[in-house]
């Protein structure tokens, strides 16, 4: 009863046009999993701009709520809230029991369920961006130069993503285990090869893609920073709009950038309002 209380008085904190964060909201099902995510709405009738966030976790892990330490993309929602943005953050399915591209796929999901309720959200379905970290940037990249009319978005902020699975493969001297869960192959082959080529965003950059912001650790160990730069360059190249936040000394997860980057989370809050004003046309 308390919770089904506490549930009621959310929804309507919601109809009220008061803040309001709602847990476990199940957008989507597939393959008999029930895809949830979280939401925060901020107080004002709207229509706010929003963020849709997905965690990294080598494919394999993570969670919406951060985990322990709170990490993930965690770190971003008190500086979104703040700034008046909707903030929806998801899970989805995980290799191995899951592979390529069922995670994708699952962004796509949340991305239309977003829009089919704006509405009832109070958010602005012309201004609604993807941002996720590490395997969750490579996501929402690949999800925006795959869109279609149902899954565009307006702005692309990845943080420290692999964008190159096959470059990345070849700098860490073979297959990885993360990409062995996601692919469900042994050897780094010609198939392999292939299968990582096809998963690479990089390959699929184009004019008209919405803008992007990518944000990277230079020490980044993990994932190279030249990721970054590369999908930069490509971008760029088609003449799309990408800018990009470099961590001096930055490490992969932003959990210890804020001595090195203090106003890493002002500087992509701000590059969002300017690439979703309150007069943006429909993406």
């Amino acid at each position: 009863m308390k919770l089904r209380h506490l549930v009621m008085l959310t929804l309507s904190a919601v109809a009220t046009a008061h803040a309001a964060l709602l847990t476990d909201l199940e957008y989507g099902t597939a393959a008999g999993v029930s895809l949830r995510l979280d939401a925060f709405i901020p107080d004002g009738p709207g229509p706010h701009p929003a963020v849709i966030l997905v965690h990294g976790g080598g494919w394999s892990g993570g969670d919406k709520d951060g985990g322990p330490k709170k990490g993930y993309m965690v770190p971003m929602h008190a500086p979104l809230s703040a700034a008046g943005f909707a903030w929806f953050s998801i899970n989805y399915r995980l290799a191995p029991a899951f592979r390529h591209p069922a995670a994708v796929e699952d962004v796509e999901t949340a991305i239309r369920w977003v829009k089919a309720h704006a509405t009832d959200y109070r958010v602005d379905p012309r201004r609604i961006a993807l941002s996720g970290e590490s395997a969750g940037g490579h996501l929402v990249a690949l999800a925006a130069v795959r869109a279609d009319r149902t899954t565009r978005v307006a702005a692309v902020v990845p943080f420290y993503g692999v964008f190159d699975l096959a470059a990345e493969a070849k700098r860490r001297h073979g297959l990885i285990p993360s990409f062995h869960k996601l692919f469900g192959r042994d050897t780094l082959d010609d198939t392999m090869l292939r299968m990582l080529h096809d998963a690479s965003p990089v390959h699929y950059v184009q004019p008209g893609l919405p803008p992007f912001l990518l944000v990277h650790g230079s020490a980044d160990e993990t994932v190279a920073y030249e990721q970054s730069v590369t999908l930069q360059a490509k971008l760029r190249a088609a003449e799309v709009p990408c800018e990009l936040i470099t961590i001096p000394g930055g490490p992969h997860g932003m959990l210890p950038w804020p001595p090195l980057a203090p106003d890493f989370k002002d500087r992509v809050v701000a590059w969002l309002r300017t690439a979703m004003p309150a007069d943006a046309k429909a993406p």
